[in-house]
């Protein structure tokens, strides 16, 4: 992904309130807010054509962002997006500002590889989770956690505690203790025809 897309244009807004932020929206803007590193909260502006550009790209939820607020940069991560319902619109974006000294708290996706081998025999992959809570410094931050299932057998399961996280990188899960080691992926065996039945009959005798 180009970094252009991860350099957003901002402006400080001065109105606030349920008016302002439906104001910017005709406008085709985005309402924000800028938090962290013990500053004041900034209520921000964005294009909406730039924000929809960028948010179709898996990176801008995980990838350390540049913000350019009235011509300064500030370096921050995505925290929270609110979409409208029905329509192609982003309605409002929390964004928090990095430290290179202190350390993350976020999300990054996960990667599965090496499921063709693994689904040839009709095996079915159950992705438990499609992302992961973890702790680094901004510096380790990695754009997504890469799991192989290649080597799964059926009855098989990938738990937390199995993943290789890059250096300096931490599961906030594991952090709470050994009950909290979740699965990541599992690997079950092909259904057979007189399963498939039995699941069709069981939804025509409940609709």
């Amino acid at each position: 992904m180009s970094e252009a897309i991860y350099t957003l244009e901002a402006t400080v807004r001065t109105d606030k309130g349920t008016g302002a932020s439906r104001r910017l929206r005709h406008a085709n803007q985005v309402p924000a807010i800028l938090y962290g590193t013990d500053k004041d909260a900034l209520n921000l502006a964005l294009s909406h054509n730039k924000v929809w550009q960028a948010q179709a790209h898996e990176g801008f939820y995980s990838h350390i962002l540049t913000l350019v607020i009235d011509g300064k940069k500030e370096e921050v991560i995505l925290k929270d997006v609110q979409r409208h319902p029905f329509k192609p619109l982003i309605m409002h974006l929390d964004f928090q500002r990095v430290d290179a000294k202190q350390k993350l708290h976020t999300n990054v996706p996960v990667h599965f590889i090496g499921e063709e081998s693994v689904t040839k025999s009709g095996a079915v992959v159950a992705h438990t989770m499609t992302e992961i809570e973890i702790t680094c410094l901004p510096k380790d931050l990695p754009e997504f956690i890469e799991v192989n299932v290649a080597d799964l057998e059926i009855g098989q399961t990938i738990h937390i505690s199995d993943l290789k996280l890059p250096a300096g990188v931490a599961s906030v899960e594991l952090a709470k203790g050994e009950s909290h080691d979740l699965a990541v992926v599992t690997v079950h065996a092909p259904k057979t025809k007189a399963e498939d039945t039995d699941e069709a009959s069981e939804e025509a005798d409940s609709e």
